[in-house]
């Protein structure tokens, strides 16, 4: 529990969590950010110093520079000459961004697949209500672009991002294709390790192939109803590949279930 801010603004929050040696700049990094999220440390509040981060998590201090430039780049932080590192005032808008500990957890992959389940289903339902003759066709092209790398022997990350990228363009609203580009830096990971699993079974790789044209055949007929429907079930079936591919023990337990 860090001290107020009218203590020593140096004082050290007690028995710190110690660091493993993997990514140590990012563990700090989120580490810090957690305390900044929370309130722990405050607007204000002058970070310890860079010998005492040190010191306290175990690690160098090059890698608790490393750490706090990331918080400067996310403007959490800020530096003062002679003063040091402090909390950065609360800013009104903030940049979309994500605990950069989602591109390496296999468990993240499913957390992804959520994320995905609730915005490709709507995105498939607007593309359903508003795509064009030209879309439906980029779209069925997109599906060929996956066969074809599969039967290359390639993870076919590419071709599934383009896929779902024109049923983004489909909606008619920028602010999605937008929003499917900043996921791609998470989804691209997942989607490799989704696809290497559902490579690895010749029924998987059928299911999906069934699960995508579904979705395009929904949109193509102008039933947003069922496009929404074949979206969300195929980021399901997704999950349950994961499972009982033994990529993941078993379903997340989710709150209150």
């Amino acid at each position: 529990m860090l001290p107020s801010p009218s203590a020593a603004r140096a004082a050290l929050p007690a028995a710190p969590p110690r660091l493993v040696p993997q990514r140590l700049s990012d563990r700090l990094a989120v580490l810090l950010g957690d305390q900044i999220g929370s309130g722990a440390l405050r607007p204000g509040d002058r970070l310890p110093t860079e010998q005492q981060l040190a010191a306290a998590h175990g690690v160098s201090r090059t890698v608790v520079r490393e750490a706090v430039h990331q918080l400067q780049t996310r403007r959490l932080v800020v530096s003062r000459q002679g003063s040091g590192v402090f909390v950065a005032p609360t800013p009104q808008n903030r940049p979309l961004e994500f605990d950069p500990s989602v591109l390496g957890s296999v468990q993240a992959v499913v957390h992804v697949v959520e994320l995905r389940r609730v915005v490709e289903a709507e995105m498939a339902a607007f593309a359903a209500e508003r795509a064009t003759r030209a879309q439906v066709a980029t779209m069925r092209r997109a599906l060929k672009a996956i066969d074809v790398a599969a039967a290359a022997g390639h993870d076919g990350v590419a071709e599934d991002l383009a896929f779902h990228r024109a049923i983004a363009e489909a909606t008619g609203n920028p602010q999605f294709t937008l929003l499917l580009g900043f996921l791609e830096q998470y989804l691209r990971e997942g989607m490799r390790i989704t696809r290497g699993n559902e490579a690895r079974r010749l029924d998987f790789m059928e299911a999906v192939r069934l699960e995508h044209r579904a979705i395009v055949e929904a949109i193509a007929v102008r039933d947003p109803a069922l496009a929404r429907k074949r979206a969300r079930e195929h980021m399901l079936h997704s999950e349950q590949r994961l499972i009982e591919g033994g990529v993941i023990a078993t379903a997340r337990q989710r709150s209150g279930k």
